[in-house]
């Protein structure tokens, strides 16, 4: 049997959203920027999955810009803002843990000239608003902090740092990579008071390859590809509409049991933290207060490699990071903290709502397995 735990990489399509992507393949699959009346049907479906997102991010459907995933919504976040508003600072506030797509950005920025300040977590592994109030002055243009890290389940307090942009006469634009958010916990940006958000679909249920951009209202930041009308320009290209329409449905299966859900998983993290810190040798690496989705533990002097290879022989499927990193060493664990040796040991479990006990109760008998028999082998 197999216990599938790398939901934070990819999750497992829902019955409901294969049905609704066929559908759209095989019945209702006109281009929705055609004229005839098979386009008019298609672009029903593009309002209607258009409308079906900005209800679940409580902004209005003209904020909603749909892309091929997160990281192209990322990289448009960063690369827009910081074209738009290069003539007036050329500073970037970001943090030391976002997902490759920001970090590897903002990297590329800087060797541009451009100035890129990297907030670290404290001693524990947290970050608080306070960081960020020295960093955000009057020539920071953009401040891009996830909701959520992507690694250890961390929760930032993006919805504190608008007033800090304020409080500091600052012109910046607020971006969130609410990825890992989106979907397990309520997330609604007018209130958070976010300029630009970037959300994927195959971390839901929804298909590989589909994700969108929320932009606020009258921000007018520039595209960074050309070459249609689609999306009012900034995303041009036809859009993948079967994934759309997949990507909304599983919002609505979602959306309407965040809170259950959220109980749900807290419960299972509970279960698996207990019965992972029985083992000898193991250390749990996320916070205290991370999101319960999200656990990321060290089983100390086994390579993470190692112990993921083995687990796979039995069944059990987990990440020794982001899937994105593809098994190069974490800027993320450097970020925090975590010595060499644990950094190095560390495997990530991501839960959905159809993992149960019996999951955890296979990783935990799989390690201590591992453990015996990989330390022997040495």
């Amino acid at each position: 049997m197999e216990h599938y735990l790398d939901n934070s990489a990819t999750t497992k399509v829902s019955e409901t959203v294969s049905r609704k992507v066929v559908e759209l393949m095989t019945e209702n699959y006109g281009n929705p920027s055609s004229l005839h009346t098979m386009g008019i049907k298609a672009e029903g479906e593009l309002i209607g999955a258009r409308k079906t997102l900005a209800n679940a991010l409580g902004v209005s459907e003209d904020e909603i810009y749909f892309t091929s995933g997160g990281t192209e919504a990322n990289n448009l976040a960063v690369f827009s803002v910081a074209e738009r508003l290069k003539r007036r600072g050329n500073k970037i506030v970001t943090t030391a843990v976002e997902h490759s797509s920001v970090f590897e950005s903002v990297k590329n920025l800087e060797e541009r000239g451009f100035e890129v300040v990297y907030i670290k977590p404290d001693k524990n592994g947290h970050f608080s608003a306070e960081m960020f109030k020295d960093a955000i002055d009057k020539n920071t243009i953009l401040v891009s902090v996830m909701a959520v890290n992507n690694e250890l389940g961390t929760v930032l307090p993006v919805e504190k740092l608008h007033k800090i942009i304020d409080e500091n006469n600052s012109p910046a634009f607020l971006h969130c990579d609410c990825v890992q958010a989106f979907c397990k916990i309520p997330l609604n940006l007018k209130k958070m008071q976010i300029d630009l958000a970037s959300v994927s679909g195959h971390k839901i249920h929804a298909p590989k390859g589909v994700g969108a951009i929320y932009v606020k209202k009258n921000l007018h930041i520039k595209p960074i590809f050309f070459g249609g009308e689609q999306e009012k320009k900034l995303r041009p290209g036809t859009q993948a509409l079967p994934l759309i329409a997949g990507f909304a449905q599983a919002v609505k299966d979602i959306d309407i049991a965040i809170a259950e859900n959220y109980a749900y998983i807290t419960e299972l993290n509970c279960y698996a933290e207990k019965r992972l810190s029985e083992i000898d040798g193991v250390v749990i690496n996320s916070p205290d207060d991370a999101l319960p989705y999200i656990i990321n533990f060290s089983v100390l002097g086994i390579r993470s490699e190692t112990m993921l290879h083995f687990l796979a022989q039995n069944d059990i499927y987990v990440s020794s990071g982001s899937a994105c990193a593809k098994g190069k060493p974490s800027h993320v664990l450097k970020a925090v903290g975590l010595t060499p040796e644990t950094a190095d040991s560390a495997i990530r479990i991501s839960f959905c709502r159809e993992n149960t006990k019996d999951d955890i109760d296979a990783l935990v008998k799989a390690v201590s397995k591992g453990i015996n028999t990989l330390v022997k082998r040495k």
